[in-house]
């Protein structure tokens, strides 16, 4: 049995990111041999991640009680790292909002992100990763054209999603569907979004 994660990351019913979702999640659970579970980045409520969290860490390197606040930030941190940890595949399902992901999925990301548990450093200063081989699928809603160098610079989600996987992670994105300028191209919108949850469908079934 394959352990599925699609970390779904938007909260809108209907984000062009959730109906990418729902289609990548309806094709996957037609292979038995897959246990596909899902982590709510919103629905996790996961707190802002910061001090209340490293105040936990050094609390209980010394023993000391936690406050709620900080048990809290543990709690989230445990929970993202243990999604992490216990699946063999990872799908990122997210928008562009603001030229970067949403705030719930960076603490997500932040919180499952620690030396000792994604990397490490070697004696010789060097990094070395920790989580083994993943496969990576990411799945990508963008109102506008992102496509072109001119612009592809501003675009904060996928290119950010890529680097902190490759470097804090040590994976590869294995393949990606990214649907792109429906909000721009109005007229062709429709053809758009199909075309894109087609690709899904079929990168669904690649896993």
């Amino acid at each position: 049995m394959t352990n599925v994660l699609v970390v779904k990351a938007n909260n809108r019913p209907d984000g062009i990111s959730t109906m990418m979702y729902n289609t990548f999640v309806e094709e996957a659970s037609k292979n038995d041999s897959l246990n596909i579970t899902t982590f709510d980045v919103f629905t996790e409520n996961l707190p802002h991640y910061g001090q209340d969290l490293f105040d936990a860490l050094g609390k209980l390197q010394n023993g000391e009680e936690l406050n709620e606040a900080e048990t809290a930030s543990i709690a989230a941190q445990q929970k993202s790292q243990a999604a992490i940890k216990n699946a063999d595949v990872l799908v990122f399902a997210f928008p562009l909002w603001n030229l970067t992901i949403p705030s719930a999925l960076q603490a997500f990301i932040d919180y499952s992100v620690q030396a000792g548990f994604t990397f490490k450093y070697t004696a010789e200063g060097k990094k070395e990763f920790l989580l083994g081989d993943k496969k990576v699928y990411l799945l990508n809603a963008r109102g506008g054209y992102y496509n072109t160098p001119e612009v592809n610079a501003l675009e904060m989600s996928v290119n950010y999603m890529h680097a902190v996987l490759n470097n804090y992670f040590g994976l590869a994105i294995t393949d990606e569907v990214i649907i792109e300028g429906h909000a721009q191209d109005q007229a062709n919108a429709g053809a758009i979004i199909a075309d894109g949850l087609e690709k899904v469908k079929a990168l669904a079934a690649t896993v």
